[in-house]
């Protein structure tokens, strides 16, 4: 069998945070992440959320808004759980053992704000060789090698998504 081109695909970005965001932050979180997933798509990507609600939702619709790809990666066992702006339903009937799946099928991740859930999925992506942009998130002080895998800190939308996409695109996972 002839050997055929290897033809890059576009950069996999999940956008991971809460589900339900409530205080006063909640909705300067849910326009970050709308605007996360909009430049996400103007640039390409693909993105990548637990496809539900919240800071999921916000980044599905903005990246469809732009005429782009999104993949959520559901929980429960009903595709139809998903909300309205994934392109890609993925029913695992794994509850929160799908957040490994979301921060693994990425090449680079954003965190935006987040509860607990959020938490878990930044330690799973540093465990998998997995960059991480938190944005209003979790501080982690990650033991990273030389080029490791560590959490990278920005001040807004445009930054993490520059950030991400420079991570995703070069090919810095590690695990």
């Amino acid at each position: 069998m002839p050997d055929r081109p290897i033809v890059p695909r576009p950069p996999f970005v999940a956008v991971i945070g809460d589900g339900d965001p409530s205080g006063p932050d909640a909705q300067r979180l849910l326009d970050w992440a709308e605007e996360i997933g909009l430049e996400l798509a103007r640039a390409g990507a693909t993105v990548i959320t637990g496809g539900l609600g919240g800071v999921m939702r916000a980044a599905s619709r903005g990246a469809r808004g732009a005429g782009g790809q999104t993949i959520g990666v559901l929980p429960g066992a009903d595709a139809s759980e998903a909300n309205e702006f994934v392109s890609v339903p993925i029913a695992t009937g794994l509850g929160v053992v799908r957040n490994l799946v979301v921060v693994t099928s990425a090449d680079a991740v954003i965190a935006v704000g987040g509860r607990h859930g959020t938490l878990s999925e930044i330690g799973l992506a540093l465990r998998m060789g997995r960059h991480v942009v938190a944005l209003s998130s979790w501080r982690v002080e990650s033991e990273h090698r030389l080029g490791g895998p560590r959490v990278h800190r920005a001040r807004d939308a445009r930054e993490a998504v520059d950030l991400a996409l420079r991570l995703a695109r070069s090919g810095a996972v590690t695990a």
